[in-house]
């Protein structure tokens, strides 16, 4: 037998014809997939209400795989779509691309085979989610049903995902339904998450989108939309048009909470800062907690973005509140200091410390050494912090080698304190901190001191400890 090469014995061939089949039942399965889709939006339709300026007449829609027509659809080509839909046809089709992402699909019998992923489209979801809005005019003016949705999403949710404003008015103008759900229980408000897309939110709500409607699964409004993703005109608008301030998700998250909880780049540090200030401005609660009650102080530490927590300290943030697992803001912040050091952490903590949090126990300033070393000014502040500290070889080993020689005059002035007491400088310093007792960021400013002198007291940095 030659090599690679096998016997078709009779169960080899009953296999092939088993997979033969399958094959079948899977392009069976399929058609009635699409019908199933098509049948369920037909029901729906008859049971809601018509909008006025919606044919009553429609057909059910036919499903389409002709490849010319797709590459028409795709390319937004004009004059190829003016002869394939002359005046009296219908645009109102169901295409099915070809191709498409592999995913693993269930054969039945405990069997799995990795099959092509399928979404049904249409016409007016390809034009729309394009940008081509000629088209999109061409198929509307032939008939083309503008919530017709066979994957649970109408082209108005498509234009404004990918931020298309013109084909978003155009749909809405033809009578789209601003507040049509997809089955996840989005709308389309819910799918403007970009600054791009502000202009598909103006044209929604001008069209009676519903400015506190809620997604399915988080029970998200769209404000909790624009503040997670940093987006402060949007946030501005939502406020505008009345959007409920205060509304929790699912996860007890207001979108005050949300907006404090991302993720947040340098350079998306001041879009999130001033979402934060509107919200506030709108009279959101600073002190609202979500289901394991962090407060937004909690996350704004944890995301490290110290504007906000300025922002929520100066609108009376509690630092010293705990969350469940009992821990207060600093911990969030000294937790993170070594991943965000270009957000410039040591402010927060020269924030939270003059407005009197919690110090660190002194025992565990070895391991916040080890884990804050590449941050020399959080070091700074958090030891100003005390009177005395007993500086032993723990110390010194804490300290990475690269933190050590790119911040040497700063942890040399650190371990001198072993065998030198803090200057008596400090130690006044040091008295009249705590005998404000956390009033330090409001009595402070108000003395009739130079200024350097107020700056000190203030804990502002000199990079070196005496």
């Amino acid at each position: 037998m030659a090599g690679g090469s096998f016997v078709f014995t009779s169960t080899a061939l009953r296999s092939l014809e088993l997979d033969k089949d399958n094959m079948l039942e899977r392009q069976k399965y399929k058609k009635q997939l699409a019908s199933h889709h098509l049948n369920r939006y037909m029901l729906k339709k008859e049971l809601r209400e018509r909008a006025p300026l919606r044919s009553s007449t429609f057909l059910p829609p036919a499903v389409c795989q002709d490849a010319v027509v797709q590459n028409a659809l795709y390319t937004g080509d004009l004059e190829a779509m003016q002869h394939l839909f002359p005046r009296g046809s219908t645009a109102n089709l169901i295409i099915e691309p070809q191709g498409g992402d592999m995913r693993w699909v269930a054969a039945g019998h405990g069997l799995w085979s990795l099959s092509y992923e399928q979404e049904l489209t249409t016409p007016l979801h390809i034009t729309a989610s394009r940008g081509f809005t000629d088209c999109l005019r061409l198929l509307l003016q032939r008939g083309a049903d503008v919530d017709l949705a066979p994957e649970g999403t109408t082209a108005l949710h498509e234009s404004c995902e990918n931020c298309q404003p013109e084909c978003t008015k155009l749909l809405l103008i033809h009578g789209a339904n601003a507040n049509a759900v997809t089955e996840e229980g989005f709308m389309p408000l819910h799918f403007c998450t970009s600054p791009e897309s502000l202009e598909c939110a103006k044209n929604l709500l001008q069209y009676g989108a519903a400015i506190n409607g809620r997604t399915l699964d988080e029970s998200d409004t769209p404000l909790h939309v624009a503040a997670s993703n940093g987006l402060p005109d949007h946030t501005e608008l939502y406020l505008r048009y009345g959007a409920a301030v205060d509304k929790r998700n699912n996860e007890g998250l207001t979108p005050l909470i949300a907006a404090c909880s991302q993720p947040q780049e340098v350079q998306e540090l001041e879009r999130y800062f001033k979402v934060c200030q509107m919200l506030l401005g709108a009279g959101a609660d600073v002190h609202t907690v979500d289901q394991d009650k962090r407060t937004p102080l909690h996350m704004a530490c944890k995301n490290v973005n110290p504007d906000i927590v300025d922002l929520l300290l100066a609108n009376g943030a509690c630092v010293n509140d705990m969350e469940y697992g009992g821990e207060a803001p600093m911990h969030n912040i000294l937790k993170v200091v070594c991943y965000k050091l270009s957000h410039q952490p040591e402010r927060i903590v020269r924030a939270l410390l003059n407005h009197g949090s919690i110090r660190v126990w002194p025992g565990a300033l070895p391991l916040v050494l080890k884990h804050c070393c590449g941050s020399p000014r959080t070091i700074e502040v958090l030891l100003n912090a005390y009177s005395h500290l007993k500086v032993t070889d723990a110390w010194v080993e804490s300290v990475s080698s690269e933190a050590l020689k790119e911040h040497k005059d700063f942890y040399e002035s650190v371990f001198s304190l072993e065998r030198t007491p803090r200057s008596l400088q400090h130690l006044a310093r040091f008295k009249i901190r705590i005998f404000l007792e956390g009033r330090v960021h409001k009595v402070v400013p108000k003395l009739d001191l130079p200024t350097f002198i107020k700056n000190y007291l203030l804990l502002e940095y000199r990079d070196y400890v005496h």
